[in-house]
């Protein structure tokens, strides 16, 4: 089976493949930063809760924004399991065209799995550490992507510059005009970032001249996706299965050199 992880500024997410299907799939936070042996530690404990044994896994593929944690997660995993792993990156070769040399494995992940699996123009919606919009047309090209502070990240830094107002949990208020502060920040942050993306992707299907197929995904995506009908689907595995894609063409490249 295949290990496909995904190293993100506040997560690690862990995928298990058997062909295309995603059998196991659990997330890590990244911080604090962590060495080679304490990574090394974790993982083991993580295959003893999953019940997995290391034998199972024949093939490794890493996609990192986060430089210095690529290498000790590497050598962690490839001590583990006595294989080498495969890093894949915006360098690595796919179906789409006209992609900038500055964006990240991760979006790279998102536009290439979303234009292998959904015909026309799409969006893809990351609610991670950043908010991102990723758009390609149906002919694979990246027409761009608007980057803007996650959920969580915002949430962290209203905490950080005010004095009274504390945590609170992520979820959907049951009205718009908050009554408690609680209810006010979960109204602010929840009806406030939904908003923002509805209008952001109809911005952009204005700027595009016609209507686009929207996929969400990311750590709170799960909060969003139910609350509109701008979002057709929401897939938590979305940038794993970028990756592994990514992993397929360059193996397929390997195989061919």
């Amino acid at each position: 089976m295949l290990l496909v992880v995904n190293v993100g500024n506040s997560n690690l997410r862990f995928g298990i493949f058997d062909g295309e299907k995603c059998v196991i799939s659990w997330v890590t936070n990244t911080k604090p930063y962590k060495t080679e042996d304490e990574l090394f530690s974790q993982f083991k404990i993580a295959y003893q809760n999953y019940e997995i044994s290391p034998d199972d896994i024949t093939e490794i593929a890493v996609g990192s924004v986060v430089p210095h944690l690529t290498y000790p997660i590497r050598k962690s995993l490839s001590r583990l399991h006595n294989i080498k792993t495969v890093l894949v990156s915006r360098n690595t070769p796919s179906s789409l065209t006209d992609v900038s040399p500055q964006i990240g494995t991760d979006l790279y992940a998102n536009a290439t799995y979303a234009h292998e699996k959904y015909d026309g123009n799409k969006i893809i919606v990351d609610f991670g550490t950043a908010l991102t919009l990723t758009c390609i047309d149906r002919k694979g090209e990246v027409k761009g992507v608007i980057i803007a502070a996650g959920v969580v990240t915002s949430l962290n830094s209203l905490i950080g510059a005010t004095a009274q107002l504390s945590d609170v949990e992520m979820r959907t208020p049951k009205r718009v005009l908050g009554k408690t502060t609680e209810e006010c920040m979960q109204s602010g942050l929840i009806f406030g970032f939904l908003s923002m993306v509805e209008g952001l992707i109809d911005r952009i299907n204005k700027e595009l001249g016609e209507e686009t197929y929207v996929i969400a995904t990311g750590g709170t995506g799960h909060l969003f996706a139910p609350l509109t009908t701008k979002i057709n689907i929401y897939d938590r595995h979305h940038t794993i299965k970028g990756l592994r894609q990514l992993y397929l063409n360059q193996k397929e490249i390997m195989k061919q050199g």
